[in-house]
């Protein structure tokens, strides 16, 4: 089996997250400049095996637009373009930030890791691609 590419997309900053080639767990990728992002994914993609991308779309708790919804659709069909080959599933990203920051603190990082922006981002985006898999099993 393939590799799955979780995305946390940001304007600035886009956490990404990995499966196991078995799809079993994800894990945190990095952490990448969103105007880097493309050439990234391509150079990831080159290296390993990967059949699909998990992108987080962010929603209101009333299943309305944020603010950063249309930036991500927008990434959204930049990606389409670039892996024509590779599926996109998008996946409810509500409270992954603050879900992020409670794993860390629970898993003992310290205060100096945390304030690092890109750590959550890149935990983020590990939530996002672990609740997908999860959907995906049942």
């Amino acid at each position: 089996m393939a590799r799955i590419i979780g995305i946390d997309y940001g304007t600035k900053r886009v956490g990404l997250a990995v499966t196991d080639p078995l799809q079993i767990i994800a894990s945190p990728l990095e952490t990448v400049r969103a105007h880097l992002l493309e050439d990234y994914l391509k150079k990831y993609c080159q290296q390993e095996d990967t059949e699909a991308f998990v992108v987080g779309m962010p929603l209101n708790l009333d299943n309305s637009d944020t603010d950063a919804t249309n930036h991500v659709r927008g990434f959204v069909k930049r990606l389409k373009k670039t892996f024509p080959e590779k599926a996109i599933h998008l996946q409810d990203e509500r409270f992954t930030s603050k879900d992020a920051l409670s794993a860390m603190i629970a898993g003992g990082t310290s205060k100096k890791y945390r304030r690092e922006k890109g750590n959550i981002d890149k935990v983020s985006a590990t939530l996002i691609l672990q609740s997908y898999l999860e959907k995906k099993s049942i």
